[in-house]
């Protein structure tokens, strides 16, 4: 592999990891919160991304219109799924795999049905590409990385410098001992779920916007997500972001060298052999 090659792979590996790290991310706000694992994660992805697609192909909305305004739509949903389908069994593990489950089902014969199974192309964000000494990235996957620091920073922010996010820290450690203390537990699951909602919708229009939208594409999301997560660490923010540069990088270097078959066992024997060393994980705690 020449240089060039290896930095194009790692490039193209970085603009994947960072969408991988945005469901990540909703994955671990929704586990860390409501101790549920959110399995239709990857629908809500799915339906961010066929959001930005009508919103730029029916009503005429830029690419930069269309994607605040999906995850918005998205996030509202959020409340829906929370109030409706998770806040009965919240903390209840294996009742809350069982609606996800449905829920994922559920959300992707919708899609089947009201969609289609073809696929459909939003069309490239901006066009053309960059070049540096050799090295092509397209501005779409660009963006993706771009996108995806300003959310992670956003998301930190908030955690560490507002009330909510203090809410948040001290629900995931004893979501009893906060109720005591005034916080109002209902509410701040909510919040968790739309931002993991919204999260997903943006990263699921930056995949359709790079690639295409198909009522499956939830399902790799889904998969690389609860990757990430297990590699990161269940509830832990900073290895969601971690996880998910490891498996992009795998993503980027092996499938050059290789094949994209090989990538994903190399993605899980990483898993595993880290979960062999760190049973909870790179960045996992009690």
């Amino acid at each position: 592999m020449s240089l060039a090659t290896f930095a194009q792979s790692i490039l193209n590996g970085l603009a994947a990891g960072w969408i991988y790290v945005l469901v990540a991310l909703g994955l671990t706000l929704v586990f860390g919160i409501m101790n549920i694992v959110q399995f239709a994660h990857g629908e809500i992805y799915m339906l961010g991304a066929y959001c930005s697609y009508f919103l730029i192909k029916l009503y005429g909305f830029s690419f930069w219109e269309a994607l605040p305004l999906s995850a918005l739509l998205v996030g509202l949903l959020g409340i829906v799924l929370e109030r409706f389908f998770f806040r009965p069994f919240r903390g209840r593990f294996e009742p809350s795999i069982i609606v996800a489950v449905g829920l994922m089902l559920l959300l992707q014969t919708i899609a089947v049905v009201g969609f289609g199974t073809d696929t459909k192309s939003m069309g490239g964000i901006i066009p053309g590409v960059l070049r540096i000494s050799g090295v092509t990235l397209s501005w779409d996957r660009l963006l993706a990385i771009l996108v995806g620091i300003i959310l992670v920073a956003a998301l930190l922010l908030l955690i560490k410098k507002t009330k909510t996010g203090q809410a948040m820290v001290a629900i995931s450690q004893d979501p009893y001992a906060a109720s005591l203390q005034g916080i109002d537990v209902n509410r701040i699951s909510t919040v968790a779920m739309v931002i993991g909602c919204a999260l997903a919708a943006i990263a699921g229009s930056l995949m359709g916007s790079i690639f295409s939208t198909s009522p499956f594409m939830g399902t790799s999301a889904i998969t690389k997500g609860i990757a990430v997560i297990i590699l990161g660490g269940l509830g832990s923010i900073p290895g969601a972001v971690v996880g998910g540069f490891i498996l992009g990088l795998i993503d980027g270097l092996v499938p050059p060298l290789l094949s994209s078959t090989m990538a994903s066992i190399v993605g899980f024997g990483v898993i595993i052999l880290v979960l062999l060393l760190r049973p909870r994980g790179l960045f996992g705690h009690e």
